[in-house]
């Protein structure tokens, strides 16, 4: 009775096992489908900010160009017109112009081709990197110095109310040009004093004597590396949002040695548009305008160039900006309209609460980099309104010129101010040509591993040999199905080498257990026995095998960027598929064909 127990578990799989393997192979097949179809160069009309033309209107301006679009597709937040061809996708775009009156509601897209039912189950292709796609990339520089003279004028305007509040009569603070802040002081008790108050209060500056009994303040190391990553990091998140607000996706931004930023936003063919808003540093600041003699001011002058004398310190920086919208005003001139946080609301309402029949000017500053190469701000007053009645959280403001130039101004407020000024060091771009040539030759490399193994693996393990070539192309099925799941997973070049190498990888599995069953028939097992002994005396050695080559993509993948995550994520994923389909798979298909043979002679 122990003997025909043995035989009825031996290469056996229970009814379950074969429903997961079936339906994960099925989920994977429909995940994979979308990519063999590719894209399609296409237009979004975005509904923000204007009318949306009808479709019938979008296809007599297209004809009256010449252009014939494939499909116009109208959504509640946006237009999609797919048209034949890039060089099309261009032309479209300028002809759309013509009716919409606004370039930044047009953006270049490319559009899934798989059937409107695969797409409906939420399944779409693989999202290409910028050297398979063609698109731009930026490496931009975050200037520390601006931040660092911020907190040191932030330090000297605060000092100068502490030295009143601690009575010291006579004492001056004053910033250096290489952000240092001196202090001034009568006496040497003054000194011992204002040395204590500042070590216990600001313990992220040291102080040292200087001549006299001068003090020289400067941030400590540990402060600077501090500030610089919480400011970096910050940038990053700004940028972030800023080419959502593109309408970008599959965009990559990540943070590159110190205080530099990389960008790569596949499939842009208009890097100028992107480059004007990434680059881009505006913000707003809304001040109190004083007289001369009143406490602690600066002058900014106006559109016109006439000085306008404000409190040093803003009511409100565009920090809590949470929407800007353009619009056209009453009395027919551009106004963007402002929606500030609750913070920022609760500010703003105190101030003018309290200023009601004074004047507030708000002012518009950027960053530019000048021919020396260094940053420069530039800061102008665009409006100065006097404040009728208490403001909240919303509000309009007039004078940023033009309506294109509202547009811009609550583009940038709406994906945020950056808290350090940016520039933009070295721009590349790939064409769409390159990155489909890439494509091609990357493809081909697979195809022509995948061939040869196949081939390889018939003509060696015979009718083994076909199980794991089944099991192989269902590998490579799972492996393309499950990086087009995964969000955020992006192919690439290097990540094709990753895929080649794959192949590779999951036919190891299976030749180490090919061998172990050869044998075993060799010892004079059953052929069925020798199945049973050659898979579980190979899964400690594929396990341990595949487990090490797994921690070294997750190294790879957590240290590494761009081009290497590229390739250690299809290297990981590829180790995963490999080992279900090389186990599983194949024991599945061998237990149906031969698990109860029981001939000794079997050639493998």
């Amino acid at each position: 009775m122990r003997k025909k127990n043995n035989k009825q578990i031996l290469n056996h799989y229970s009814a379950w096992k074969y429903v997961v393997l079936i339906v994960t192979v099925s989920i994977m097949l429909l995940s994979a489908i979308p990519t063999w179809y590719g894209e399609n160069a296409a237009v979004q009309i975005s509904a923000k900010g204007g009318v949306m033309p009808t479709p019938f209107e979008i296809q007599r301006v297209l004809k009256d160009h010449g252009i014939d679009a494939k499909t116009i597709e109208q959504q509640p937040t946006r237009t999609i017109v797919v048209v034949n061809s890039t060089k099309e996708q261009t032309n479209t775009k300028e002809a759309l112009n013509s009716i919409i009156h606004n370039e930044d509601r047009l953006t270049l897209a490319l559009e899934p081709a798989a059937p409107k039912w695969l797409l409906g189950l939420g399944f779409e292709p693989i999202k290409l990197g910028l050297d398979l796609r063609g698109g731009v990339q930026f490496l931009l520089d975050v200037d520390m110095k601006e931040v660092y003279k911020q907190h040191a004028q932030q330090l000297t305007d605060d000092l100068r109310g502490d030295f009143r509040k601690q009575d010291i009569r006579a004492a001056r603070s004053e910033m250096t040009n290489n952000n240092q802040v001196i202090v001034r002081l009568p006496s040497e008790d003054a000194n011992d004093k204002i040395r204590a108050y500042i070590r216990t209060q600001y313990p992220q500056w040291q102080a040292k004597n200087g001549e006299g009994n001068n003090l020289v303040l400067s941030m400590n190391e540990d402060e600077q590396t501090n500030l610089r990553n919480l400011t970096v990091q910050q940038n990053l998140q700004t940028m972030r949002g800023r080419i959502e607000q593109l309408g970008i996706t599959e965009a990559s931004v990540q943070r590159q040695g110190e205080n530099r930023i990389r960008i790569e936003l596949p499939g842009v063919q208009d890097p100028a548009a992107a480059k004007n808003v990434i680059g881009a540093t505006a913000s707003l600041a809304f001040y109190a305008v004083k007289q001369e003699g009143t406490g602690s001011t600066m002058i900014i002058d106006d559109k016109e160039g006439r000085p306008v004398r404000v409190s040093r310190k803003p009511v409100l920086t565009g920090d809590h900006i949470i929407d800007a919208r353009a619009s056209m005003g009453e009395m027919g001139s551009p106004e963007v309209n402002i929606t500030l946080d609750s913070a920022g609301g609760s500010m703003m309402s105190d101030f003018s609460r309290n200023n009601v029949g004074q004047p507030m000017a708000t002012s518009y500053s950027e960053y530019t980099r000048n021919a020396k190469g260094q940053t420069v701000q530039t800061n102008k007053i665009i409006s100065v309104a006097t404040i009728q009645t208490q403001l909240g959280s919303r509000f309009r403001i007039t004078g940023a010129g033009s309506l294109a130039d509202a547009q811009q101004l609550a583009l940038l407020l709406r994906a945020g101010s950056l808290t350090a000024p940016v520039t933009i060091v070295e721009e590349r771009t790939i064409g769409p040509t390159l990155g489909a040539e890439n494509i091609k030759n990357g493809f081909a490399a697979l195809a022509l591993g995948l061939g040869v193994t196949l081939v390889f693996m018939a003509l060696w393990y015979r009718r083994l040999g076909w199980v794991a070539n089944i099991a192989l192309i269902t590998n490579m099925i799972m492996l393309f199905g499950l990086i087009a799941l995964i969000p955020g997973a992006v192919l690439t070049l290097p990540g094709i080498a990753g895929l080649v190498l794959t192949v590779g990888m999951a036919v190891d599995t299976n030749v180490l257990i090919f061998e172990r069953i050869r044998d075993m028939v060799r010892e004079g097992r059953s052929f069925a026995q020798a199945i049973d002994r050659g898979f579980s005396s190979a899964f400690g050695t594929i396990f341990d095998a595949n487990f090490t080559t797994m921690i070294t993509a997750v190294v790879l993948y957590s240290i590494g960027n761009g081009p290497i995550q590229g390739f250690a994520l299809t290297l990981g994923l590829g180790l995963l598929t490999s080992m279900f389909t090389g186990i599983f798979t194949s024991r599945a298909i061998i237990n149906l064909v031969w698990g109860r043979d029981s001939r000794r002679d079997v050639r493998v």
